[in-house]
């Protein structure tokens, strides 16, 4: 390929942008972790009765429209997804627990300790706080939904019907926490079944009821390791699969995978638009000199 200017400003471009695109994943992962003491969830499904009491809190709480046919126990015969308009939804598991009772699993956000989502965002709309909740700051979107494709458990939802959309998920409600308050869930489930708390005190509590009653429980703490840990836990008598939860995740933190590529790319990025500059300028200069050779002959 010959090597001439428009050729070069093309590539010395291309480089730049690719760099600094680049360059904004490390920057999203500083704030990626959450502290040891950050707050978490225990979701204990085997007290979980079904109510959906915790639905109906968070569309108070975030002001979303009334959870769909409450009351209405036939909506368990399908499975259900998180919305738009539904942080949170309650699932019936097709397997019966032990005993023979029917099993009920809340699905949200599960804030992830260090989120795929808030590394794919290119512009900071979504954040890791330290104190555990992955937030969303809409007027930074752009739009490019790269948090939906790299969330492992397919959760950030895009508004498509609006004409102003942006991407929606459960808060973790930030706001509550940051006055003191339990998430709106949490705070009013009539069957305890969800306990809020510090993260690390949670996994200590879902062991020690495991241990307490091995023939009961599932012998795992979901959400310990899933994605490299997240903050919300679920212990279970029934496969966590029957309850709508994703089990095809791996354990190390999703981010971490390319941390180490995203981080090398901006360097080795930078190098090449005065690299082919210096290329430019020497093949011209040299052209040059073998011009003025060939008119002085």
């Amino acid at each position: 390929m010959e090597l001439t200017r428009r050729t070069l400003f093309r590539i010395a471009g291309a480089a730049s942008a690719g760099a600094a695109a680049s360059a904004l994943a490390p920057a999203a992962q500083a704030a990626l972790r959450a502290r040891p003491d950050a707050k978490g969830v225990l979701v204990d499904t085997t007290l979980c009765v079904g109510c959906r009491t915790c639905e109906a809190a968070c569309a108070e709480a975030n002001k979303l429209p009334e959870p769909e046919r409450p009351g209405d126990d036939t909506i368990f015969e399908t499975r259900r997804e998180t919305g738009p308009d539904s942080f949170t939804v309650v699932n019936k598991s097709p397997k019966k627990s032990p005993s023979g009772d029917d099993r009920f699993g809340k699905k949200q956000c599960l804030h992830c300790i260090e989120p795929a989502c808030a590394s794919a965002c290119a512009v900071n709309a979504l954040e890791k706080t330290p104190d555990g909740p992955v937030t969303y700051k809409a007027n930074r979107c752009l739009g490019c939904r790269y948090c939906m494709v790299a969330c492992p458990f397919e959760i950030p939802k895009y508004e498509y019907a609006k004409t102003v959309p942006t991407v929606r998920k459960c808060t973790f409600c930030a706001e509550r926490q940051k006055e003191g308050k339990p998430p709106a869930c949490a705070e009013n489930c009539p069957m305890g079944a969800l306990t809020f708390g510090k993260r690390d005190e949670l996994i200590e509590e879902a062991k020690k009821r495991i241990y307490q009653n091995p023939d009961k429980y599932v012998h795992r703490v979901y959400g310990e390791e899933e994605a490299g840990g997240t903050s919300w836990l679920y212990i279970s008598d029934v496969p966590f699969e029957s309850l709508a939860l994703k089990t095809r995740v791996q354990n190390s933190s999703y981010p971490a995978r390319v941390e180490g590529a995203l981080s090398t790319v901006p360097w080795v990025m930078t190098l090449w638009p005065p690299l082919l500059a210096g290329l430019y300028t020497f093949t011209n200069r040299k052209d040059a000199v073998q011009s003025e050779e060939e008119t002085h002959e």
